[in-house]
């Protein structure tokens, strides 16, 4: 059996078995890599080369981490909640439909920050950590089941860059799709990258649309629990025990905590989108996180004595998340240094011969299968665009069925991997108060509801463009 599949199978069932995911994904790639006759200390070597490539990514992650926790801690999140706590209170002698409307305007609300938070406010997951802890009690008092919640939220970081070509989607969509295929040869100056990618996002659209109001609708009921300050919503998601925070008591709401906080916000947004805009060397994220952090200490509204705790705990609350990743680029350069994926890719499409659905399909699944096991349809995308290019023009596809296929292909699995970001993000916030799993709560879920109608999507794309 190719050690691709075996790999992955391998680390996607010892998570199922709540081992650790960094574990789960060494013990694949060290199991993967001695199968494709690397040998011991190939494995190891190639698995800690890749260990560099996520470096930047989870001192990023920490520093955004660090920030969020520093707005938390003036207060902003916990108005918001306390507004909407006031808000269900007073509705309740007035009947459901006020509390229905809060339901879905919570849901909306998620999903649009999402959204944003790839292209307009480009800060990825670390809103999540800011944004869902303080909402918990109110999600409690509507009954809502947080499997939802995840979903929206996966929906909004994964469809918004698989299909619009702004923020972290000019990325994907322009300089990792478009430029890997022109790379491997294929002239995709004519190319609207957004018609290639419409169907595969109309079928992430259909799998939000069944998880909110078919699959979770009903009321879910979840225990009132104080949430921890020192992320253990992250360590949980990766099937550990967190920590407890040392935050010790919150401090009381200010006007003028919340204006610095407001400012922060605006600061580091800003500055993400002046970098981004210029196209800029430096990390956009660490520079906006580190500036934001310094109107916080400068301005006071995170005392000296405090910022060593507030600080910490927002580390502490994405670095897991970071780690995690590292861990997923060593992973990810074992299978891609194992030479085992493109026989994978020619022996699946061998199978089917010319036959175009067969082949798609065919190629659709190793995608899935790949970005699984590497936790980033970012990654994934210049492994297999090279072999896939070929293949399609081999087989007959257009050029816009090919870029369809290749994008469906490395998105496929984003949703639903133990070490994706998209859902490990999610659990970071809904496990803030240990009542949401990681993988029966954001994995499968997500599995379920997008990888299986993105697999159908863009099945039909490539049929159809």
């Amino acid at each position: 059996m190719n050690a691709v599949v075996v790999a992955v199978c391998l680390m996607l069932l010892l998570a199922v078995l709540r081992v650790h995911v960094v574990l789960a994904l060494f013990i694949g790639a060290l199991v993967g890599g001695v199968l494709s006759g690397m040998g011991l200390e190939g494995t190891m070597v190639a698995f800690q080369e890749g260990l560099g490539a996520g470096a930047k990514i989870a001192l990023s992650y920490a520093l955004l981490g660090a920030f969020a926790m520093a707005v938390a801690h003036s207060g902003l999140p916990r108005l918001l909640a306390d507004w909407m706590l006031g808000h269900l209170r007073s509705s309740d002698g007035a009947g459901s439909r006020k509390r229905t409307f809060t339901r879905w305007a919570m849901l909306a609300g998620i999903c649009a920050m999402a959204v944003m938070s790839q292209n307009l406010i480009p800060v990825h997951i670390a809103f999540i950590p800011l944004l869902i802890p303080p909402l918990l009690v109110v999600m409690n008092n509507l009954r809502l089941d947080r499997r939802a919640v995840a979903c929206v939220l996966t929906f909004g970081l994964v469809t918004t860059y698989m299909f619009l070509p702004i923020g972290f989607g000019k990325i994907f969509l322009t300089d990792i799709l478009l430029g890997n295929i022109a790379k491997a040869g294929m002239d995709v100056s004519g190319i609207n990258v957004m018609s290639a990618m419409a169907i595969p996002a109309a079928g992430m659209v259909v799998g939000l649309l069944l998880a909110v109001f078919v699959t979770y609708r009903k009321p879910r009921e979840y225990r009132d629990v104080a949430v921890d300050g020192g992320g253990a919503g992250a360590a949980a998601a990766a099937g550990a025990a967190g920590s407890s925070g040392a935050n010790g008591a919150v401090p009381a709401i200010s006007r003028y905590r919340i204006v610095v906080s407001l400012v922060a916000i605006l600061v580091c947004f800003g500055i993400q989108l002046a970098l981004n805009a210029v196209d800029s060397d430096a990390d956009a994220l660490l520079v906006g996180a580190l500036v934001g952090l310094c109107v916080f200490i400068f301005s006071r509204a995170v005392k000296l004595h405090e910022a060593d705790d507030v600080f910490t705990d927002g580390m502490k609350m994405m670095a897991l998340i970071g780690f995690i990743m590292i861990s997923a680029q060593g992973f990810a350069n074992v299978m891609s240094e194992s030479g085992q994926i493109e026989p994978l890719v020619h022996a699946t499409a061998a199978m089917f011969g010319s036959n175009k659905a067969m082949a798609s399909l065919a190629m659709l699944l190793v995608g899935l299968l790949v970005t699984m096991g590497i936790g980033s349809s970012f990654s994934t995308l210049p492994i297999i665009a090279a072999i896939y290019v070929p293949l399609c023009a081999t087989l007959g596809f257009s050029p816009l069925a090919t870029v369809s296929i290749i994008g469906t292909a490395g998105a496929l699995g984003d949703a639903g991997s133990p070490a994706s970001d998209s859902t490990l993000g999610p659990t970071a916030g809904l496990n803030a108060d240990g009542q949401h799993d990681h993988i029966r709560d954001s994995v499968i879920p997500t599995f379920i509801h997008f990888n299986i109608p993105l697999l159908i999507a863009g099945w039909v794309a490539s049929l159809v463009l």
